[in-house]
């Protein structure tokens, strides 16, 4: 999984997904040529691998012994972790088409990793009880509609949308979409708690979080829910029940494209997209598995690219929680995870990673184009994550 061999990095995952899927062994060699994977040899897989065009190398049991015995030794930052058991995934999205697309969902379809699209009506009947690993789609929990009024009110994609989510809302049975939005975060939440994986991207990341805070505040106004929002709504937000951010100032102008101060898109004006860059962070394989394996690339520099919330202010995110990717100049984390309850959250800011500033309509992106790209290894690495064989953290 180096940067000179391999053909293409994300479809190696997906045989690796693949593999485990079939009963086959596997072990993921963090720090070994790129983050390289250790399959179980069979004429299948082998078959597999010429299809999908993945490169690979047939090595003998010496050759394997060889690579684990250096693997283990305790002056190489090298670790190799046992993969048991492919996990189930569910992408939280709306059923109908939106004019933007999802770099996860497209990343798993390239991939060739299966996944069911789940909403509001499976979480609110606890259907996430069946999987194992949860993404959230751009989405927006705090019942603002993404906050596109400014620009798109007029637009017939966001008067459908606004009223398809009414409509869901009250066969849900809440009287708002904010209310019923938050009750999904709120059931996201607890299960992340129960031992969930979830991972998010773009306005999903913020959105959540704000909506958790602001239980039980309307922070919402007329053109979005039909009544004012509470004057003095920013004192009430409580950033104890929050998963990364903290200290955060809300917007509440209905037509500027921006929740709070945690995103730092309106900050970082100065940056260029040609020095848009960001470094993610090395760590121990043997003592920090779980952040070496969610950075494993060909690469610790990784392009930068736009969303609706783009990346987050250092000043906003929780102590507890760990930056993995960062602009340091900028004071500005790019993919950020920590642990809640049992379970475990990756934040990943900006919408596509090889799309450098996607906008409402514009055409998804085609990863063949992008076949080795460090940006969409991220995201993969966050959906294999959960297959690892957990071990007991070292203190």
């Amino acid at each position: 999984m180096d940067a000179v061999t391999q053909t293409n990095h994300l479809k190696a995952y997906g045989i690796t997904y693949w593999s485990l899927e079939n009963g086959n062994a596997a072990k993921w060699l963090l720090n070994y040529e790129g983050g390289s994977f250790l399959l179980e040899d069979n004429e299948a897989t082998r078959n597999e691998c010429k299809i999908r065009g993945v490169t690979f190398q047939v090595i003998s049991d010496t050759q394997v012994a060889q690579i684990l015995d250096e693997i283990s030794s305790p002056s190489l930052n090298m670790e190799a972790v046992d993969l048991e058991k492919a996990p189930k995934i569910a992408v939280y999205s709306p059923k109908d088409k939106m004019p933007w697309d999802d770099a996860v969902t497209m990343v798993l379809t390239y991939a060739e990793i299966p996944f069911d699209v789940i909403y509001d009506e499976e979480v609110l009947n606890d259907k996430l009880l069946l999987y194992e690993w949860l993404h959230l789609h751009h989405e927006d929990f705090t019942g603002q509609y993404g906050k596109f009024y400014g620009a798109y009110k007029s637009a017939p994609w966001y008067i459908e949308q606004k009223k398809a989510s009414e409509n869901l809302a009250k066969e849900l049975g809440y009287s708002k979409v904010s209310q019923e939005k938050l009750a999904v975060a709120i059931k996201i939440r607890d299960f992340v708690i129960g031992g969930g994986f979830m991972f998010a991207m773009c306005s999903a990341t913020d959105s959540f979080d704000i909506a958790l805070s602001a239980e039980g505040v309307d922070i919402c106004e007329t053109m979005f829910d039909g009544d004012p929002s509470e004057i003095d709504y920013q004192q009430k937000i409580d950033f104890n029940k929050t998963f990364a951010f903290k200290d955060y100032t809300l917007v509440r102008n209905p037509n500027e494209y921006e929740f709070s101060s945690i995103d730092m898109t309106s900050k970082r004006q100065s940056i260029q997209r040609t020095s848009d860059y960001f470094l993610l962070k090395e760590y121990s394989a043997k003592w920090d598995p779980v952040p070496t394996m969610l950075c494993q690339n060909h690469t610790q520099l990784v392009k930068g690219f736009m969303g609706q919330t783009t990346s987050f202010d250092r000043n906003t995110i929780k102590s507890t929680v760990l930056v993995m990717g960062e602009v340091n100049k900028n004071q500005e984390a790019r993919y950020i995870h920590g642990v809640k309850g049992k379970g475990m959250f990756t934040f990943y800011g900006g919408h596509d990673p090889e799309d450098y500033q996607h906008r409402v309509g514009d055409p998804k992106t085609e990863l063949d184009l992008f076949p080795n790209s460090p940006g969409y290894r991220l995201i993969l690495n966050n959906v294999l994550f959960p297959a690892a064989k957990k071990k007991k953290q070292k203190t």
